[in-house]
């Protein structure tokens, strides 16, 4: 690919999410970042195609972000167009009683890719250092506290460390895990919440709860930032990409993804010569009927 922007959006120091841009100010123009996305959707394709026949490794790709930063377009714009028998997304929601009758990673666990495919999870693992971070009672659920005092430094750090494990364990197993927190504004999130409200078609996207979960941006960012600091390691590294334009957020995503899927060593299987012989065989017979 003609840009690569892993070296400029990889966080592999200290990550300050003030410092960190949320708007594309780059030399691609809107109009060829387009055509260079729908150039490089063929080869996701055929490289996720080498995924599923090489059938040894697969690839979690986890999404994080605040609400409206564009999980959703993201998905459909970048994945699109790959076949949809090797690639799966999950979304998860508010857990249920049965997620909540076993351990936090417990539901993320069981909807991992299974080799040859490429999972994505929109939310993740990661919302129970996010939201419940910034809503502490949530995690009582568990029934393994009793108070939310029981949540002080080192349950943040034990829960760190768990998810920090859970991914290099992963990783020691055959999947590549590529994440990314988009990293929308304030002011562009008002305006995109603006649009749901104003658009009739996009009315269902707005819930009021989003305004309560705005009103605790700066709980967020801070919770975002630590998560951020804490779990991007060589064998799980965050991407954090400026999401106030949609399309550059793509295609930088789309980058990385064909970046890393390339750094694989994927290969299409070798058939040994008495598969050829087969095939050969085969042929004959089917040139042979008549």
């Amino acid at each position: 690919m003609s840009k690569n922007y892993s070296k400029d959006f990889i966080v592999d120091d200290k990550f300050d999410i003030e410092k960190s841009i949320t708007k594309y100010k780059g030399s691609i123009s809107k109009k060829d970042g387009k055509k260079l996305l729908k150039d490089e959707q063929d080869t996701l394709r055929l490289l996720q195609e080498k995924l599923y026949a090489d059938g040894s490794q697969s690839v979690l790709i986890v999404l994080q972000a605040m609400d409206a930063a564009g999980k959703d377009s993201l998905i459909k714009h970048v994945f699109g167009g790959i076949n949809p028998q090797g690639c799966e997304v999950t979304s998860f929601k508010t857990p249920s009683s049965l997620d909540y009758s076993h351990d936090f990673l417990w539901r993320h666990y069981i909807a991992l890719p299974e080799k040859g495919k490429i999972g994505i999870f929109n939310r993740s693992h990661y919302e129970s250092i996010l939201i419940c971070k910034v809503h502490p009672a949530f995690n009582l659920n568990e029934k393994v506290w009793d108070n939310i005092s029981d949540f002080d430094d080192k349950f943040w750090e034990n829960r760190y460390e768990s998810i920090r494990n859970f991914e290099k364990h992963l990783s020691e197993n055959g999947t590549k895990i590529i994440k990314f927190f988009l990293n929308v504004s304030k002011e562009e999130q008002k305006q995109r919440f603006l649009d749901r409200i104003d658009e009739e078609d996009k009315n269902w996207k707005f819930g009021l709860g989003d305004m309560k979960e705005r009103a605790l941006w700066d709980d967020y960012q801070k919770a975002y930032e630590d998560a951020i600091n804490e779990t991007s390691k060589d064998y799980a590294p965050w991407y954090v990409l400026p999401a106030d334009s949609k399309w550059f957020t793509r295609l930088a995503a789309l980058q990385i993804i064909i970046e890393n899927l390339e750094k694989m060593d994927l290969k299409f299987p070798t058939l040994t010569n008495e598969n050829l012989g087969e095939l050969e065989a085969a042929k004959l017979t089917l040139q042979d009927e008549k």
